[in-house]
């Protein structure tokens, strides 16, 4: 029975259905007129002649009402639905031609083609909103594929020149063109923990991405946090010849949270190594925290090569590069603000990125709230 019904589609079972609405209520009607209508017709007739009416008239009026009403009942009725049938014809073709544009945009989704969108509104509230979250699914679902051939190819080329290398060397010393002396170890040595590095840090985006990044927080006083951030980078940027200062009054530094020092200390030191590798020696980079009574604020501040608006939307996707070659040439991932963003959000915080264009410096801010022991995404 089920297998015969899927045979037809839904506008023709919909017009079949309003059509045996139709016929019942009509059946209905002409049934109900014809039980009450001759008796009330009847009783009438005795009440215009009360005294021993003429059964003769009485009979021949019957007749002629009888005929007059169900000839005029069957016309209408017939008319009612034809008028019905037409009108439930354009009624169900509406509503069954965005039906077959949702069923053809999902096909193509399914198929793969995420660019796939269904026209909003028409019929109803609640079609337009059924479209309107098509249209959001398929519009994620576009961009996430985006975002994962982009990875995809942005980490074979990521993969490809540490394998490379050591596969070249590796051949070198096999066939005794090249010894594994210090330098050869330490350089092998790098590229391998630059792989290391490189699955570390997808690993922890995907992590976060797919909450399941492990989280343990402690009361945690934010000067401890900079101490630890500066600790970590100085040798670094001296070695650049960069400038590297830390600004924060007394009462921030006092300020205390709960979080995942570990956690958040990677935060400051990605961004810190970000902005080493767009600045030149001779230049600077602020460190500073601001506490208020609700939030407490962490800007890494440079004067370096800045960023073009365009860039400032996508610093925090995984693998985007405002300058591919410069960027590679320092061995970065592109993957460490993507992490930053991971983790922030873990702490249900927000980071943001700010530059008024190349050559003027950039700024990045996290802020977080000062309550996150309830509102910290623990995994």
């Amino acid at each position: 029975m089920i297998r015969r019904l899927r045979r037809f589609g839904l506008g023709t079972r919909i017009l079949a259905a309003l059509l045996a609405v139709l016929c019942v209520a009509a059946v209905t009607a002409w049934i109900v007129a014809l039980i009450i209508g001759p008796t009330l017709f009847h009783d009438h007739m005795l009440m215009v002649s009360p005294v021993a009416p003429d059964s003769d008239v009485v009979t021949h009026a019957e007749q002629a009402f009888d005929t007059a009403w169900t000839t005029t009942l069957a016309l209408a009725l017939a008319v009612a639905l034809a008028a019905s049938v037409i009108v439930t014809f354009f009624l169900v073709r509406r509503l069954v031609h965005p039906i077959g544009e949702v069923q053809a945009a999902v096909t193509r989704v399914a198929q793969g083609d995420f660019t796939a969108r269904v026209p909003e509104g028409g019929i109803g509230v609640e079609f337009a909103e059924l479209m309107s979250a098509f249209n959001a699914m398929a519009g994620d679902l576009d961009q996430t594929e985006r975002t994962r051939v982009r990875m995809l190819s942005d980490l074979a080329h990521e993969m490809r020149t540490p394998v490379a290398t050591l596969d070249g060397y590796l051949e070198a010393m096999q066939d005794g063109v090249a010894r594994a002396d210090g330098e050869t170890l330490v350089m092998l040595r790098e590229q391998t923990e630059r792989l290391t590095r490189l699955a570390e840090d997808i690993s922890l985006v995907s992590a976060a991405e797919e909450r399941r990044l492990s989280m343990h927080p402690t009361p945690t006083r934010i000067g401890d946090l900079l101490a630890t951030a500066e600790a970590q980078t100085r040798s670094r940027y001296q070695d650049h010849g960069v400038e590297l200062r830390v600004s924060a009054d007394e009462d921030s530094r006092r300020a205390e949270l709960s979080l995942d020092a570990d956690r958040m200390g990677q935060v400051l030191t990605n961004l810190l190594d970000n902005a080493l590798q767009h600045t030149d020696p001779g230049d600077t980079v602020t460190l500073r925290a601001e506490a208020t009574d609700t939030s407490v604020t962490l800007d890494v501040q440079d004067s370096g090569h800045g960023i073009a608006a365009e860039h400032l939307p996508h610093l925090f996707e995984r693998f985007y590069r405002v300058d591919t070659a410069r960027d590679r040439s320092h061995g970065g991932s592109g993957i460490g603000l993507a992490i930053v963003r991971s983790i922030v959000t873990a702490h249900a915080g927000t980071v943001s990125a700010h530059s008024d264009g190349p050559d003027t410096g950039a700024v990045f801010t996290v802020k977080l709230p000062r309550h996150t022991t309830d509102t910290m995404k623990v995994q």
